[in-house]
C-alpha cells in the first residue's frame, strides 16, 4: 500500500490521506478487517501531525470505512464504492464532452490540468 501525500498540493492533508485508504481498499490492497498503522506511526511516515492521521481516520469512520476498537486501532470495515454524486458528475462531464467533440485523452488532459 502507497500511503503518500503531497504537501505543496492545494488539497487538505487528511483528504489526501482518505484517498490513499479509499483507493487501497478499492484495489484490494487493504481488506475488509485489515488493520491500519497507527496514527502516530503513519504520522511519522508522512511527516505531518497525528492530528491530521486522526482527522482522517475519524473521518473514514464516519462514512462506514473505518472502525476503531479500543486496544485494536482502526480497521477497514467496508468495501469503498465510488460516491454516488462524484460518479453522477463524472457521466455528465462525459456527456457533455461527448456533444462537444472531446474524446478520452482531451478529457483526460483536462483533468490533469485542473488538478
Amino acid at each position: 500500500m502507497r500511503w503518500e501525500v503531497d504537501h505543496s498540493s492545494r488539497e487538505a492533508l487528511p483528504r489526501q490521506i482518505m484517498a490513499c485508504v479509499r483507493r487501497g481498499v478499492a484495489s484490494g490492497e487493504l481488506a475488509v478487517g485489515e488493520q491500519l498503522p497507527p496514527a502516530a506511526e503513519l504520522a511519522q511516515a508522512l511527516s505531518v501531525d497525528r492530528n491530521t492521521v486522526l482527522a482522517a481516520y475519524r473521518q473514514l469512520r464516519d462514512d462506514g470505512v473505518l472502525e476503531f476498537r479500543r486496544g485494536r486501532g482502526a480497521r477497514v470495515a467496508s468495501a469503498v464504492t465510488e460516491p454516488a454524486p462524484v460518479t453522477e458528475a463524472a457521466q455528465a462531464l462525459v456527456t457533455v464532452a461527448r456533444r462537444h467533440g472531446l474524446g478520452r485523452h482531451d478529457l483526460l488532459r483536462l483533468i490533469e490540468k485542473l488538478t
